[in-house]
C-alpha cells in the first residue's frame, strides 16, 4: 500500500493568496508512505514546513528525494523540523551538477548570507546522496530514477512497492522541440518512468495559450500533460505545479476545458493541498477533499 499526501502543489513561487486557498499556495512537496512505515518526501518546497511539524513527533528515518535544486523545490528544507532533532536520521537525495556534488550545492543555499544556519551544524544525522540515474531502494520501495527535460540537472521518480506504481514528474517538458508528442515513445523524456503507472503526478503549469511564450522553460501545458499520460497508459493523471498566476478558478477552468475536449481514457484529478490518494494493488482511492474531473 502507498499513501500519497499533497503538502505543496504550486510551481515557481509560493502563492498564499485568497484566490489559491483551495488548490494551495505552497510550492512542491508530496509525502509518500509505505505499508511498512517508510516515509519519502518528494521535493522540499514550502509545503514541507507543515509536514515537518507532523513528522517531528516521530523518531523514524525520513528520506527526502529532490528532483532538482530550483528554489521552489528546496526553499523549505531549512525549515524542516526533523533536521533539528538531535540524532534523527534524515537522508536527502538529489542530482549533482556537472561541477559540484549535492552536499556542496545544498551548502551554498543553506549558509549565510542566504540562510542563517550552516547545513553542517544541524543536529540530526543528515546524509546527503547524489542521484546519478541508478535505481535506489528505501524500505520496501524500489525507486527508478532518470534525468528528464527541464533546465539544469533534473530527475523524475518511479516508485513501486511491488503492487502499485507512482510516477512523479513535477517539472517536465516532454514536448520541447516540436510542441507535440508524436515521436516514438522511447524517444520522449520521462516515458520509461511513467509507462503503465497507476498514478502520474505531472507538470501542467500552463494553458495552451500560455505555453508558446514559455517554450524551453521546462514546463508543460495541460493538454501536453494529458497527451503524455495517454501515451504512457496511466490509470490516473494528477496535474501539478500550478502556475503562481493561476487562481483556483483558473486551475478549474484550464483542467476542466482540456479534459472535456480531449476526453481521455483515464481519470484526471488536479493536485490539491491537503488531499491525497491510497494506492493498493493497483486500486486508487481518494483521501480527503479533491476536485475530480472524471471522464
Amino acid at each position: 500500500m502507498i499513501q500519497v499526501t499533497f503538502w505543496g502543489t504550486r510551481g515557481s513561487l509560493p502563492t498564499p493568496d485568497p484566490e489559491t486557498t483551495r488548490f494551495g499556495g505552497n510550492s512542491s512537496c508530496v509525502e509518500v508512505q509505505g505499508g511498512d512505515g517508510t516515509v519519502l518526501i518528494l521535493d522540499a518546497g514550502t509545503g514541507i514546513l507543515r509536514l515537518g511539524r507532523k513528522l517531528a513527533v516521530g523518531t523514524g528515518r525520513i528520506d527526502i528525494l529532490l528532483t532538482h535544486l530550483h528554489l521552489d523545490h528546496i526553499q523549505g528544507l531549512g525549515f524542516f523540523a526533523p533536521i533539528y532533532q538531535p540524532g534523527r536520521e534524515v537522508h536527502v537525495w538529489g542530482p549533482p551538477s556537472t561541477t559540484q556534488a549535492l552536499p556542496e550545492r545544498l551548502a551554498r543555499y543553506l549558509s549565510p548570507p542566504l540562510f542563517p544556519v550552516y547545513l553542517r551544524d544541524v543536529p540530526s544525522r543528515l546524509h546527503i546522496h547524489d542521484l546519478t540515474g541508478d535505481d535506489i531502494h528505501i524500505g520496501r520501495f524500489h525507486i527508478a530514477v532518470a534525468f528528464v527535460c527541464h533546465p539544469n540537472p533534473t530527475v523524475g521518480f518511479r516508485i513501486t512497492d511491488g503492487e502499485s506504481i507512482l510516477t512523479y514528474l513535477p517539472d517536465h517538458e516532454p514536448a520541447l522541440g516540436t510542441g507535440t508528442l508524436d515521436r516514438a515513445p522511447e524517444w520522449i523524456s520521462g516515458y520509461a518512468l511513467a509507462e503503465g503507472a497507476d498514478l502520474l503526478i505531472h507538470d501542467a503549469q500552463y494553458s495552451d495559450e500560455e505555453y508558446p511564450a514559455h517554450i524551453g522553460w521546462g514546463h508543460s501545458s495541460m493538454r501536453q500533460a494529458l497527451a503524455f499520460a495517454g501515451l504512457s497508459s496511466v490509470a490516473m493523471l494528477v496535474p501539478f505545479h500550478h502556475d503562481p498566476s493561476h487562481s483556483d478558478d483558473d486551475v478549474d477552468r484550464i483542467v476542466g476545458e482540456a479534459v472535456r475536449e480531449v476526453n481521455p481514457p483515464f481519470t484526471v484529478v488536479a493536485a490539491m493541498e491537503g488531499s491525497g490518494f491510497v494506492l493498493d494493488e493497483g486500486r486508487i482511492q481518494l483521501r480527503q477533499q479533491a476536485t475530480s474531473h472524471p471522464t
